[in-house]
């Protein structure tokens, strides 16, 4: 998300000033979220009493081991999922009571997704695949297809835009999925392990395009279990048992963890 609310114009490069002004300014809140996962006789608390804040042309990586919620919080900030309890303000709009309904139009207007199966339709082209989305608000052809270009040529994937997915490497479908993400302009890209089913030559093209996109004002909040690719984030956010830890008590709980031979970082929830 360009800090000019349009990716079709590719804006330059924001001011350090107005940079600056721009992260001051809340755009994600959570306050005391949980949730809670019900069975018939097993209660799991996935999240527990979240707080946090993401600011606007931030860049957060999110850091846990597997099973410890990362994945349910990602869930939740993309309105994929509901919290048990807790307050979550999305642009200033309260977004943890709404209907079905009206996640869906928020979620396809404000919120682009990067997963880490890419999760392109097959028997879609490359255009058809970052133009779905986009179908959903009404937009006319010609504005769909000014958007759709204009994020293609973002990641460099124009000259594709008639392929099929499985007529791209992993690396090329992953950055389709990236300009899919772009198309609508969101104002927060989730990025689920997005470098997780790549090699590191892809991985490190696929961190080089959000670190860009971060550069050009984008807002991004990214699941990772690579320390290499966490550092490249403004800070860390370390989850643990569905908490949220400063880093010196994530550092104790993992090699307590790994002491008992339990877990360590991966990619699972």
């Amino acid at each position: 998300m360009m800090d000019s609310r349009s990716v079709a114009n590719a804006a330059p490069l924001v001011g350090k000033a107005a940079a600056d002004n721009a992260r001051d300014v809340a755009l994600i809140e959570l306050v005391g979220l949980s949730k809670v996962f019900y069975t018939d006789e097993v209660e799991t608390h996935a999240l527990a009493d979240v707080g946090l804040r993401i600011n606007k042309g931030e860049y957060i990586a999110v850091e846990g081991p597997s099973g410890s919620g990362k994945s349910t919080l990602l869930s939740i900030l993309g309105l994929l999922d509901t919290p048990t309890a807790g307050q979550y303000t999305l642009n200033s709009h309260s977004v943890d009571k709404l209907s079905a309904p009206e996640r869906a139009r928020i979620r396809n207007r404000e919120v682009g997704f990067i997963f880490q199966s890419f999760n392109l339709i097959g028997d879609l082209t490359v255009f058809e695949n970052v133009e779905l989305p986009l179908t959903y608000r009404g937009m006319s052809s010609s504005d769909r297809k000014t958007r759709v270009q204009a994020a293609l040529e973002r990641v460099d994937m124009a000259p594709r835009m008639k392929h099929y997915p499985s007529q791209l490497s992993g690396g090329q479908q992953q950055r389709v999925a990236v300009a899919r993400a772009l198309g609508g302009d969101p104002a927060i890209l989730l990025a689920d392990e997005p470098t997780g089913n790549l090699d590191s030559r892809n991985g490190e093209a696929v961190m080089d395009i959000l670190h860009e996109l971060h550069r050009g004002g984008a807002t991004i909040c990214m699941v990772t279990h690579d320390p290499r690719y966490a550092s490249c984030a403004d800070r860390t956010v370390h989850v643990f048992d569905g908490r949220i830890v400063g880093p010196e008590e994530a550092k104790r709980l993992t090699e307590n963890d790994a002491k008992l031979g339990r877990r360590g970082f991966d990619t699972a929830r």
